[in-house]
């Protein structure tokens, strides 16, 4: 099986993050083993878990049995996870980034994120809820986690650290107190949010960016329109006989971000990573910029009244 070659980019530490790969939000246990092993053996070399998620184990021995069978070394690996919501305080952070290296079954993570800005309660649950079925926030400040992420690079369980749906003044706020910097952050982009902005932001920065959902959510049930069945996408797919997917991932990689879809189909995967071999044109980047509406499907809507809720200003 021939292995699809995906560009690098350098980071700011001197490590290198590939500009392509493998998202598991939503893939579930048995689903995502079998996709993340299908994906590294057709050339797949960044794979972006969490412990939300609950599927590290999985995603980990899926790893872990392509680098025993000879198909990777460990060295050619991106592999991402990130620090959820409840383990904000500084002191939780490293025993929690242990806990998903153990989940993994890896000495290191090539990146550690902060998932969200926005802090919840310390609890067993995810989603710790009180009586009234709300969600349990804490006013941990985030600059209060980034220390904890710090002393995961000290002690060389992260080669790398940064954020995750952190908007630009959030970011700024750790650059100023930062003594190892973000070098990443990971955000929705996709044709309707094409996050712009943020990507120019964080390049002035020399933060790179990972965009998350790339094709949108197709069938999701917010009622936000599948914008890769817009006629400027279609258009375009037909020109470079391309699928709209296809046409998707290429406009996230040509911002700037690294996209990063989700899918447990062996056809899709290979479908989405195949985006190598032809270049939008500034006027297609254009039309397809144009159509975008500016909905965020992942927009956290129950953590809207958090004092650090990141979508309350433009990016």
């Amino acid at each position: 099986m021939s292995a699809q070659a995906v560009p690098k980019i350098e980071i700011s530490n001197g490590h290198f993050m590939p500009m392509f790969g493998l998202g598991t939000y939503l893939s579930v246990a048995g689903e995502v083993e079998r996709a993340v092993k299908y994906a590294i053996d057709i050339g797949y070399r960044h794979i972006d878990t969490a412990f939300y998620y609950k599927n590290e184990k999985e995603v980990g021995d899926a790893i872990r049995e392509k680098i025993k069978d000879g198909t990777v070394k460990r060295e050619d690996l991106f592999v991402t996870t990130k620090l959820w919501n409840t383990a904000h305080a500084e002191d939780k952070v490293l025993p929690t980034c242990k806990k998903s290296l153990e989940n993994l079954g890896l000495d290191y993570m090539d990146l550690y994120l902060i998932h969200w800005p926005v802090a919840f309660q310390e609890s067993e649950e995810l989603m710790p809820r009180d009586s009234n079925d709300c969600l349990m926030f804490s006013d941990t400040d985030y600059l209060e986690t980034w220390r904890g992420m710090e002393e995961c690079v000290r002690q060389g369980l992260a080669r790398s650290i940064g954020l995750s749906n952190f908007n630009s003044q959030q970011i700024a706020r750790i650059m100023e107190v930062a003594t190892i910097k973000p070098v990443n952050n990971q955000v929705e982009v996709t044709v309707n949010l094409n996050q712009v902005p943020l990507i120019e932001f964080c390049k002035k920065h020399g933060i790179t960016v990972t965009g998350y959902s790339p094709l949108g959510r197709p069938g999701n049930r917010r009622g936000v329109a599948n914008s890769l069945d817009s006629p400027q996408i279609l258009a375009i797919a037909a020109k470079y006989k391309k699928t709209p997917a296809q046409i998707a991932c290429r406009y996230v990689y040509q911002q700037g971000a690294a996209p990063i879809p989700k899918s447990v189909t062996e056809s899709r995967i290979k479908e989405n990573i195949d985006i190598f071999d032809f270049e939008l044109t500034s006027e297609e980047m254009k039309t397809i910029e144009s159509a975008g509406s500016g909905e965020r499907m992942g927009s956290f809507p129950e953590a809207k009244d958090h004092q650090y809720y990141p979508f309350s200003i433009p990016f």
